[in-house]
């Protein structure tokens, strides 16, 4: 039975690093395109390595367009949505998980059923409402409808529910108020749901294309996947910048989630246990 019983690990094993070779082999095959020239890139067969490093790639990139306007542009717009998020999913999250009100449990089933509704049916009234209020091509038009979601709402509302009532009474006996409460004893306690939550959201909106695409019109106000586009031209892409520039984009995302990898993980697990 131990060399049937070594096979099956070993097998399994096996699996898992084939696994992930595939998930990692796109990233890998970017970065070196990145470094190597556009008439390599454009051989055939093609080739896996570089003959030669073209570092000066990157250089070249940020040359070429005004990442650092991109980049500012970016964090500005995802930590806003991450921050605001953040605020309203946790204050709206305790009111469904603790407050008892009339029609909360048909309003909380409602408010989930927004996130059945494609993104791309409400992008027209929502643009429609901020072209009236004169913010198409600013900041307000690309953080302003990111503020809140019914995603983050139900991911901390499951959470908070794991979070024993007694802690509660007991604050509110020493006359903590509801705010309070939700302040010194909820949040804290809920740090790896809301590094999950602010995980999701900082990735969403720091890759998200269409709708700075679409509320967007001048260079200034560009995002980091807008400014991508520009080593895209009518007859040939610049191949080895648009690697280059995709390298640098992924890095911040890659440096979040190591960084709050261990709340990650812990939030998933904990978060919707109970109903």
């Amino acid at each position: 039975m131990k060399p049937l019983k070594s096979l099956k690990i070993v097998s399994i094993h096996i699996f898992i690093y084939a696994g992930a070779l595939l998930t990692v082999a796109p990233f890998l095959w970017m970065v070196l395109t990145s470094l190597k020239g556009l008439g390599e890139i454009l051989a055939y067969p093609p080739t896996f390595l570089p003959e030669t490093f073209h570092f000066g790639n990157y250089v070249e990139a940020f040359r070429t367009a005004s990442f650092g306007r991109y980049y500012l542009n970016t964090f500005i717009v995802a930590v806003s949505c991450t921050l605001g998020q953040l605020m309203t999913c946790s204050m709206a999250a305790f009111a469904f998980a603790r407050l008892r009100f009339w029609g909360r449990d048909a309003l909380f089933l409602l408010f989930l059923g927004t996130m059945m509704i494609p993104g791309q049916v409400t992008m027209i009234p929502t643009f429609i409402i901020l072209y009236w209020l004169g913010w198409i091509d600013t900041y307000w038009a690309l953080v302003v409808p990111g503020l809140a979601s019914a995603f983050g709402t139900f991911l901390l509302r499951q959470f908070f529910l794991t979070i024993p009532r007694e802690l509660e009474d007991a604050a509110y006996i020493d006359g903590c108020s509801r705010f309070g409460v939700l302040w010194r004893i909820i949040l804290p306690l809920s740090r790896p749901a809301l590094a999950t939550l602010a995980i999701f959201i900082f990735m969403y909106f720091f890759n998200d294309f269409l709708w700075p695409l679409i509320v967007v019109n001048s260079e200034e106000m560009r995002t980091v996947q807008l400014g991508l586009a520009v080593f895209r031209d009518r007859y040939l892409t610049q191949w080895d910048l648009l690697m280059a520039g995709s390298v640098t984009a992924t890095l911040p995302i890659l440096l979040v989630f190591f960084v709050a990898q261990k709340y990650f993980i812990k939030g998933i697990t904990l978060s919707g246990l109970k109903d």
